[in-house]
Parts: C-alpha cells; sequence; structure tokens
C-alpha cells in the first residue's frame, strides 16, 4: 500500500463562531486544532492513503486529545515525539462576511519548532525512506532553523535516491520567516529537490511581486508542478504537457476558505498514487477543495466527504538514478 510521510506542525485552533465577524468584540469561538499538513494528512486517511504524521508534541491534556484524534481519522501517530513539559501552538481564526480568514499565532516554544534537533530526529529522518512521498509545506520549513532544514533537505535527498518523490507545497506565511530573502533561499532549495510542487499564485506573488504566471512558474525547476490561479483555475506543467484545469462552478456558497489548499493537495496526492495522471488529480483537488470550503473550519466533518473513487493500481516505486 503507498505511504506518505507529512512533516509539520499540528496546533490548538480557536475558530470564530459563524455569525460572528472580526472587530465586533467578545464573541464565541470553538476549540479544535489544524496545520496545514496535519489537514492534509487528514484528508489522505479518509482518501484511504496510509500516512504517518511526523511531529513533535508536549505530554499535555491537549497533545493527548490531539493524538487520538489523529488515531480516529487513522493517521499514523508512531513518528510523533512526545517532548515532557511542552505544548502545542496555538492560532485564531477570524472570519470576514465573505468567508475570507485572518490568523493569530501564538507558537514561538511549541514543541514541534524542535523536531530537528532531538535525540530522536536521526531515527524519524532515516525512517522518509520508507515512504512512496515525503509531503512537507514552506510553513514546516519555516518553524525549523537553518541547520534543521539542512538536516532535513539533506534526509529528504537521501530518501529520493531510493525511489522516494518529495512533495512541496509553497503555503507561504511572512510572518514565518526573518525576511523574504531568507524565504526565497530556501524555496530555491526546496524547488530544486522536489518531484512536485503544489503552489500558487497567492504565495509566489508575495515573494516575486509583479511576475507573470509564465515566469514565476519558470523559476521552479521540479518535473511535475501545479500552480493555482486567483480564480478557480490550475495551470500544470509536467513531462511532455503544459495546460490548465478548471474547478467546476459553485453550487453552495463559500463559508470559509481555511485549508482549501491542504484539501487539494490531500486529493492530488491520493490520486497520483492511484494511478491518475496529473490533470485527473488536479480535477480531484479541485473537487475535495470546492467542498471543503462550504464547510467552517479546516476539517469537514466525515459525512461530508466526498464518495470514494477507486483508482488504477499506483505505478510500481522505482529508485531515482
Amino acid at each position: 500500500m503507498a505511504s506518505v510521510a507529512c512533516i509539520g506542525e499540528c496546533m490548538i485552533e480557536l475558530r470564530q463562531a459563524q455569525g460572528g465577524q472580526a472587530g465586533q468584540g467578545g464573541g464565541l469561538f470553538s476549540r479544535g486544532f489544524g496545520g496545514d499538513t496535519l489537514n492534509t494528512a487528514v484528508y489522505l486517511a479518509r482518501l484511504e492513503v496510509k500516512v504517518d504524521y511526523f511531529t513533535a508534541l508536549g505530554d499535555d491534556g491537549m497533545s493527548e486529545e490531539m493524538i487520538a484524534a489523529w488515531n480516529a481519522e487513522g493517521v499514523g501517530t508512531r513518528r510523533v515525539v512526545r517532548l515532557p513539559g511542552k505544548l502545542p501552538g496555538l492560532y485564531m481564526i477570524q472570519l470576514d462576511a465573505k468567508g475570507e480568514r485572518q490568523f493569530f499565532h501564538w507558537r514561538d516554544s511549541a514543541a514541534a519548532r524542535q523536531l530537528m534537533s532531538l535525540p530522536e530526529t536521526d531515527e524519524l529522518l532515516n525512517s522518509l525512506m520508507s515512504y512512496d512521498i515525503v509531503y512537507l509545506s514552506a510553513i514546516t520549513l519555516s518553524i525549523y532553523d537553518a541547520s534543521g532544514r539542512d538536516r532535513l533537505f539533506a534526509a529528504i535527498k537521501r530518501a529520493r535516491l531510493l525511489g522516494t518523490r518529495f512533495v512541496f507545497d509553497t503555503n507561504f506565511r511572512a510572518r514565518g520567516w526573518p525576511d523574504r530573502d531568507v524565504a526565497r533561499e530556501v524555496f530555491a532549495v526546496a524547488f530544486a529537490a522536489a518531484d512536485i510542487v503544489l503552489t500558487s499564485a497567492e504565495d509566489l506573488l508575495a515573494l516575486y511581486p509583479g511576475e507573470s504566471p509564465e515566469q514565476l512558474m519558470a523559476r521552479i525547476p521540479a518535473p511535475e508542478l501545479v500552480f493555482r490561479l486567483a480564480e478557480p483555475v490550475s495551470l500544470l506543467r509536467f513531462p511532455g504537457v503544459t495546460g490548465e484545469v478548471r474547478a467546476e462552478p459553485m453550487a453552495r456558497p463559500v463559508v470559509d476558505t481555511t485549508a482549501a489548499g491542504d484539501s487539494f493537495a490531500a486529493a492530488y496526492i491520493a490520486a497520483r498514487l492511484g494511478g491518475s495522471d496529473p490533470v485527473e488529480a488536479a480535477q480531484s483537488g479541485h473537487r475535495l477543495a470546492s467542498l471543503v470550503i462550504c464547510y467552517p473550519g479546516a476539517i469537514i466533518p466525515g459525512y461530508a466527504m466526498p464518495p470514494k473513487k477507486r483508482n488504477r493500481p499506483a505505478p510500481t516505486r522505482q529508485a531515482t538514478k
């Protein structure tokens, strides 16, 4: 069975109750959990992909709740390191009238930030070569220091020699980086190492303002590229093919755009592992993302997931020459 290693951070989520708006003062918030790569891991598990989540948590009650919830979703937790006395990070979501979100974070001392500098780190990184895909985002890279990122990239390069594919999602948040020059340098390393890059105009224009989609795509040497535009359209580039995939028109109103990109990534990866080509995979990504944004929060109810489709068998894994 094809398997995915998702690396990143899950935080406690405080989400504004429906009907409340930023700036009104007071209001109710519900407590859950979320994080971009964790959201993708949950949707992968729901799409029947074997997935393990790589992170660090504390030994507190909220960390216990996270572990229990991930296990209930089918996300593997054997790669989660527990750190005595530490806590998860926390973020709050406020929504405007159109469902667009604003995030506020408290995460500087979160356990996940230490993942690349622990006694268990070598064992975790060596295990990456046992997976078909390693998936992480720019947010993942932003929580580690330079030496931690170097350690992670070195492990990914070793795993790729044995046939593991690296999928990089450019989910860019400026507040996570000391400055944009550092982010550009790290992105360049990730682009060069990746087999598949999932990106968007929103992410890349924040780093390279004023450039056209063609110029932005030219910066990415990865053999397989999905570039999401502001409208629900993806530009695709993979060996021998360039083209676009348009999402189907929305049949329901947008409630919350949280995890639109995360769910797109999950559906895309699941489809590719299932034998679909990049065009079919992008169509799957748009379908799931279009559904997710019709519900509040990052993780929609299980009953709202689309019917499962049987995919073709995944191709045999081969080592990279």
